[in-house]
């Protein structure tokens, strides 16, 4: 049997079902893995650089990077969680897997983004413009943010390396990709690249501009600057883990190509109704109603309709299929 929590069987002759694209789960050792890791060292070294860089400088605009920084390396520890929960197999008490923790966790990854980065840097910079303080050391300061720029690209480069690839596969483009796709470890680890070098330019034209002008101003609006960007990144990501929460379909064009493998097969003559909703990162369940070939008693058709679960769930991005029967009066779906 195939149905939910149950391993598919199939023949050994049998193929896997094929969803029209080259998509698989996530495991240890696989690319988002590896995406989120080297994030995770790039954040911590330019965390501790930075810190060190706001005490010595006083520079605003530091210490919000600073700030930033930290909270992309908290992020990156729940990313971490989220990926080996989300991977665990499906249980009696979770028959379509654990895939849906990896939103739950990247929710308070986006968070945490919210209040420490974001919240914390528009909160200092405010401070700094009814407060000034000059900064020092300028040099230290663009160093920093310099070194901070190459680590920060190197992160990024590897999540644009992987969610360039993915989005060949699905016949997207990059920032299509990034945001439609179910994997939240890879949205965020752009997202938070992507935002980081943004703020680390404005941060180096606040300190550059404070450098010059001799007022802190400058430096405290950068301060603002990095915070709202911050707020921005977060609301993305709170609103898409969200969605995926509660529960969205596939993408149309996996749903195509699902309907166009299942039409295929001479078994089946109609599809009336096909529901695909994902379930976790790179995971689907699949719900429809079929019309088989034949005219087999109630007991045939029901272990025929078992077998064509079991072929339906041989893939590896499949983690449930339901499949009845159709009734009589029911037009056929077409791709």
């Amino acid at each position: 049997m195939s149905r939910p929590g149950l391993p598919p069987q199939t023949g050994p002759d049998e193929e896997p079902f094929s969803l029209g694209f080259a998509i698989s789960r996530d495991a240890p050792g696989s690319d988002s893995v590896l995406t989120v890791a080297v994030a995770l060292g790039a954040n911590l070294l330019i965390a501790v650089a930075k810190t060190f860089a706001a005490l010595v400088t006083r520079s605003a605009s530091l210490t919000a990077e600073a700030a930033h920084s930290w909270a992309d390396t908290g992020n990156e520890v729940f990313l971490v969680v989220a990926n080996r929960r989300a991977a665990r197999p499906p249980d009696r008490g979770h028959p379509l897997g654990h895939g849906r923790e990896a939103y739950v966790w990247s929710l308070f990854a986006a968070v945490g983004l919210f209040v420490a980065g974001g919240a914390f840097s528009v909160t200092h910079g405010v401070s700094q413009l009814r407060s000034p303080e000059p900064a020092e050391d300028f040099l230290l300061g663009y160093v920093v943010l310099g070194v901070s720029f190459l680590l920060e690209g190197v992160s990024f480069l590897q999540a644009a390396r992987q969610a360039r690839a993915d989005a060949h596969l699905m016949e997207r483009d990059l920032v299509e990709h990034v945001l439609a796709t179910s994997d939240p470890a890879l949205r965020a680890v752009f997202a938070e690249d992507a935002a980081a070098l943004i703020g680390l330019v404005i941060a180096g034209a606040g300190l550059g501009a404070h450098q010059l002008t001799g007022s802190p101003v400058p430096d405290a609006v950068g301060s603002i600057l990095v915070g709202v960007l911050l707020v921005v990144v977060a609301g993305v990501l709170i609103n898409r883990n969200r969605r995926f929460l509660v529960g969205q379909e596939a993408d149309p064009r996996v749903r195509a190509a699902v309907l166009r493998s299942l039409l295929a097969m001479p078994e089946v003559t109609r599809v009336t109704y096909l529901r695909l909703e994902v379930v976790g990162p790179r995971m689907i369940s699949v719900v429809g109603d079929v019309d088989l070939a034949g005219d087999d008693t109630e007991s045939h058709l029901a272990v025929r309709l078992r077998a064509l679960e079991a072929r339906v769930s041989s893939s590896p991005a499949v983690v449930g299929t339901v499949l009845s029967l159709s009734a009589p009066d029911e037009p056929s779906l077409t791709p």
